[in-house]
C-alpha cells in the first residue's frame, strides 16, 4: 500500500526514512506558460502533473487597509495595498514587485496603525476555507498553516531601508513590530484550529538574506528577531506541528540560532547565496531537516549531465536518515524547458528512493 504525501512528509520531518523523498516545487507563472507550449497538458497544472505533495492555507495578517488602484498603464499597475504600501507590479514579466512608498515609516505612525493588527474574524475565509481544508485532508496532501512574519513581513509595511536603519536606531520599536506580527499570526491559527481547521504543520516565511549573507548580523537577529521566532515555534510545536521556515538568501550564519528557536526544516537553500545542502546536512542534519538546495542553473544547463550530477550528489546524501524534501533552490525560472524539468523530476524519483 502506497504512502500518502502527509505520511511521507511527516516521516521525513521526523528524521525517518519513508518510501522516497517527497517532492514539492514552485515554477514561475512565465515558466508554466512556457511549459504549456512545450507539452504540459492544458487540463493539468504542474502541481498535479508532477505530483507536488504540499499545500497551505492561512489568514489575512495585514493591517487590512483598503486596496486602491493608483495608476495603470500597459506595462504596470501601481496599487496601495492592505499594509498601506505603494507597490508597482509589472504585467508582462515575473519579477519582485517594486515598493515605492509606505504609510508607516516610523514609530509614531506605527503606534497610530498598530491597533489594526489585532485579530478579528474577517481575517479568515471561514465557509470556503473550511470546505477546502476538508477536501485537502481527504486528498492525503500535506497541509500547512502558512504566513509571513518577522523581518520579511515588516519590510513590506515600512520598507527595507527604513527597517534596517530602525534596527540600529530604534530597536525597541522594531522588536515590537516583529512580535505584534507573530501574535496576529498565532491568534489566527489558534482560532482557525479551534473552529475546525486541521493542519499538519506550519510553513512560515521570513526572508532574511541576500546573495552575500544575512541582511543583519547574528547579534542583531538575537536581540530583535529571535524572540518572535521562538514565540512562533513554541506555539506551533506546542500543537504538535513541525515548522518549515522559508528564508531566501545566504542565512548560513543564522542557522545555529534558527535551530535554537525551534524550526524543524529550512527552505529553499539558495546555492548562489552560499547555502550548501551537503554541508548543512553534515553539520545540522541531526536537528534540522532541509527542503531545496537543487541549483536551478543546473536545471537550465544545456548539458543534461550537469543536473544529473547535481541531484545524484545532493539527494543521495541529504535523504539519509530522512530529513530531506526535494525543492529547487528557490523557484523554477522560465529558462528551464518542460523537457529539462521532466528530467529533474525523473532523477529525483530515481535517486530519492529508499528501497
Amino acid at each position: 500500500m502506497s504512502m500518502t504525501s502527509r505520511e511521507r512528509i511527516l516521516m521525513v520531518l521526523n528524521h525517518q526514512e519513508p518510501d522516497r523523498v517527497p517532492i514539492q516545487d514552485g515554477p514561475w507563472g512565465t515558466t508554466v506558460a512556457r511549459w504549456r507550449l512545450e507539452g504540459l497538458p492544458a487540463n493539468q497544472n504542474p502541481d498535479s502533473y508532477f505530483g507536488y505533495e504540499m499545500t497551505a492555507q492561512g489568514a489575512d495578517t495585514s493591517l487590512q487597509l483598503p486596496h486602491e488602484l493608483v495608476e495603470e498603464t500597459d506595462e504596470y499597475t501601481i496599487v496601495k495595498n492592505a499594509n498601506g504600501a505603494l507597490v508597482r507590479n509589472w504585467k508582462h514579466q515575473t519579477s519582485t514587485p517594486e515598493m515605492i512608498d509606505f504609510t508607516i515609516k516610523d514609530r509614531n505612525t506605527w503606534e497610530e496603525y498598530k491597533p489594526r493588527m489585532a485579530y478579528n474574524d474577517s481575517r479568515v475565509n471561514w465557509e470556503n476555507g473550511l470546505k477546502h481544508n476538508k477536501a485537502i485532508r481527504e486528498s492525503g496532501k500535506y497541509l500547512s498553516y502558512s504566513g509571513v512574519m518577522g523581518y520579511d513581513k515588516t519590510q513590506g509595511i515600512v520598507g527595507s531601508e527604513n527597517l534596517l536603519m530602525a534596527m540600529l536606531e530604534d530597536p525597541v520599536w522594531v522588536a515590537d513590530i516583529f512580535m505584534t506580527g507573530v501574535e496576529v499570526l498565532i491568534a489566527a491559527a489558534e482560532e482557525m484550529m479551534a473552529r475546525g481547521f486541521v493542519f499538519d504543520g506550519a510553513f512560515l516565511y521570513d526572508d532574511m538574506g541576500y546573495r552575500n549573507g544575512p541582511l543583519f548580523s547574528p547579534a542583531c537577529y538575537r536581540e530583535l528577531l529571535f524572540p518572535a521566532h521562538k514565540r512562533a515555534c513554541d506555539f506551533f510545536k506546542g500543537k504538535g506541528m513541525p515548522i518549515i521556515l522559508h528564508s531566501c538568501g545566504g542565512i548560513r550564519l543564522l542557522v545555529p540560532q534558527l535551530v535554537e528557536a525551534g524550526f524543524t526544516c529550512l527552505q529553499p537553500l539558495e546555492v548562489k547565496s552560499g547555502m550548501d545542502l551537503i554541508e548543512l546536512k553534515q553539520n545540522f542534519g541531526d536537528v534540522l531537516a532541509f527542503m531545496g538546495g537543487i541549483d536551478v542553473r543546473k536545471m537550465a544547463h544545456p548539458d543534461p549531465a550537469q543536473v544529473e550530477e547535481e541531484i545524484r550528489t545532493k539527494v543521495s546524501v541529504a535523504k539519509v536518515g530522512g530529513g530531506y524534501i526535494y525543492h529547487s533552490d528557490h523557484s523554477v525560472p522560465d529558462n528551464v524547458s518542460f523537457q529539462q524539468y521532466c528530467r529533474v523530476i525523473e532523477l529525483v524519483h530515481e535517486y530519492g528512493r529508499y528501497a
